[in-house]
């Protein structure tokens, strides 16, 4: 039989494991405790510094929940603790999962508005191997023929021509960029191209239409049109009224009419006009019908200056001609662009215009606000 001392013998042994065993599941609780704070503490620091405070995170949830607490205060630590983590622990903020979803980037690059341009599609087109235009001109005829008896001095007639010269011009610009860029956003580098060159057909309307000529400037279809001068007089002449008397000037010049340039906003306000009963003069609001006046085609231009218009047979009177048809250009050999891995993207073109018919270009002024 055991006596006393090998019971008590037992039983100190026994104590002194649970003593070991206690201290060990104490210091690995502790470690758990120490990683999950750390855990905490790098979740943390990814909100970064201001703003809202950042969510909650799985570990610190686990580390203040009420099981863990009493898991760790109990006896020896022995057994399983379930906690529950709510669900909206993991939401779609920068903290939590909102990293993981991808913004979903259109390719498309939407661009700002473009004025619809069209001056030189109601001019005569042309090419040109040359820097300059030069044409012969009639610029008169005096025609003395007649009958005369026989024996008699014939009469004499005169006519008269000008040299005219229609240099080419250059219409250019550019703009500079990062290599990085044009690698690695093609499309990028078509939108570029595309604005660059909208910019070029921009200006190219403007100076066609009234370029002033000085300088590198074009001579364009307003400064040498031929003055509005009415052929006969109306009495409470409106705008459209004003439209006719040019048509009209242009026939007597024995070159009929086939366009009209007008600016838009004075366009619109001529499709207004309503007779006594409130009903429009026009075709109305609701008709597909092409824009005309007079049955002549009417082309509203955001280029032409409000209260402006220009009437005239626009295929005959002027001809454009192109040396240079638009091109675009990169290139990184530019002042220090190499060493700073920059490109820079040049837009250019070269052309002229010849107006051969001056008189068959009426321009002119409103009297009249209707």
């Amino acid at each position: 039989m055991a006596t006393m001392e090998d019971v008590l013998r037992t039983i100190g042994e026994q104590h002194k494991a649970v003593v070991a065993l206690h201290e060990k599941n104490a210091a690995s609780t502790g470690e758990i405790g120490t990683r999950l704070r750390d855990v905490e503490q790098k979740l943390a620091r990814r909100g970064g510094a201001g703003g809202a405070p950042a969510p909650n995170s799985w570990g610190k949830a686990v580390i203040e929940s009420d099981g863990y607490k009493n898991f760790v205060g109990a006896m020896g630590h022995h057994g399983t603790v379930k906690i529950s983590l709510p669900q909206a622990a993991l939401t779609s903020v920068p903290d939590s999962g909102g990293a993981l979803v991808a913004p979903d980037r259109q390719a498309e690059i939407v661009g700002l508005p473009r004025q619809r341009l069209v001056v030189r599609s109601l001019l005569a087109p042309g090419r040109t191997g040359s820097n300059l235009i030069q044409f012969v001109r009639q610029t008169g005829f005096t025609n003395n023929a007649g009958v005369v008896s026989e024996g008699v001095q014939k009469p004499e007639s005169s006519i008269s021509y000008d040299l005219v010269d229609a240099p080419v011009r250059t219409i250019a610009h550019w703009v500079p960029v990062s290599r990085q860029v044009m690698d690695d956003a093609p499309q990028l580098q078509s939108s570029i191209d595309s604005d660059l060159r909208y910019g070029l057909a921009l200006n190219e309307e403007l100076e066609l239409l009234l370029g002033d000529g000085t300088g590198e400037h074009i001579l364009g279809l307003i400064p040498q049109a031929t003055a509005y001068s009415a052929p006969f007089v109306v009495t409470g002449e409106q705008r459209l009224d004003t439209l006719l008397l040019a048509i009209a000037q242009a026939e007597q010049a024995k070159l009929p009419a086939t366009g009209i340039i007008v600016n838009n906003l004075d366009w619109r306000k001529m499709q207004l006009l309503k007779d006594d009963q409130g009903r429009y003069i026009g075709s109305g609001p609701f008709s597909i019908a092409a824009s005309a006046a007079w049955s002549i085609p009417v082309v509203p231009s955001l280029s032409m200056p409000q209260g402006d218009f220009l009437v005239g047979a626009f295929g005959i009177a002027a001809q454009v001609f192109d040396r240079l048809d638009a091109e675009v250009l990169v290139s990184s050999e530019d002042r220090d662009n190499f060493i700073k891995n920059m490109l820079t993207v040049r837009a250019e073109e070269r052309l002229a215009m010849a107006v051969k018919r001056p008189e068959a270009l009426i321009y002119g002024q409103y009297t009249t606000e209707d």
